[in-house]
């Protein structure tokens, strides 16, 4: 069996200059866990240039979603970001990746920290209704530098609560704290600040992070996810010591940066 299977792009969506998502189609046999990373790719100038992307669609969605920034002399984002529908991308056959809530262990309250297309796996997670079923709450905390990169904030704030037979159990659990560190906005500052002071939890008027309660996931720049783990860390939080391996938290440690 070859290694990738060639999908359609069926919407492309510009968020601002530096931002944008895009859907394809997916094959029956294509199998994943929400938060799980795949390879995709194109082939460039005789050979296929591949970067690890997170799945931002549900494991039971129809079709496969992606974030991506715009690199303008990236090897792959600078074709990427000019794809149309119905253009062909290829896409590994084995998705895998350290952001499951299968190796958290049993707590009532799950934190999700995504910076910038950090937000990619939790687009996935938030959508899943295995989290639901596990955990009490979940707090989505995304930052970023601008309003504008905000993805998806519409439809975490309405979208979310259309999804037939998970709707209600979304809004009645999932809180929702977008940052930005460049603007005025509603919260300002960088997650490691809004967690080290306690802002985070006093803004959503939730109790502050414990580890006897609490479980989390980090996605981000490999700056961001050694910081916030360094926070959570000091809390008395224990990290995941790999896949199969339930912790307290989970990191991505197969981060690629995708030019």
């Amino acid at each position: 069996m070859a290694a990738f299977e060639t999908v359609r792009i069926l919407s492309v969506h510009h968020w601002n200059d530096t931002l944008f998502s895009f859907t394809t189609t997916r094959e029956p046999s294509f199998r994943f866990e929400s938060g799980h990373f795949v390879m995709i790719g194109l082939p460039i100038d005789g050979k296929n240039v591949l970067r690890a992307y997170s799945i931002a669609s549900p494991s039971w969605e129809e079709h496969l979603e992606f974030l991506s920034i715009k690199v303008q002399e990236g090897a792959l984002t600078k074709h990427l970001q000019n794809m149309k529908v119905g253009d062909e991308l290829l896409v590994g056959r084995k998705p895998t990746g350290t952001l499951v809530i299968s190796d958290l262990l049993p707590a009532k309250r799950l934190f999700l920290f995504g910076s910038g297309t950090g937000l990619a796996p939790f687009m996935s997670i938030i959508r899943d209704p295995d989290t639901y079923e596990r955990f009490d709450q979940v707090v989505l905390v995304h930052g970023v530098r601008l309003v504008s990169e905000l993805a998806y904030r519409e439809y975490i704030g309405q979208g979310l609560l259309e999804i037939e037979g998970l709707g209600e159990e979304i809004a009645a659990k999932l809180l929702y704290y977008p940052t930005v560190t460049r603007e005025p906005f509603m919260y300002e500052g960088r997650i490691t600040t809004a967690i080290e002071t306690g802002k985070m939890c006093d803004d959503l008027g939730i109790p502050p992070l414990d580890p006897l309660t609490d479980r989390a996931m980090i996605c981000g720049s490999p700056d961001m996810l050694k910081d916030t783990a360094a926070r959570l860390d000091h809390l008395g939080f224990e990290v995941s010591a790999g896949i199969g391996q339930p912790g307290d938290y989970v990191i991505e440690r197969a981060f690629v940066d995708r030019g």
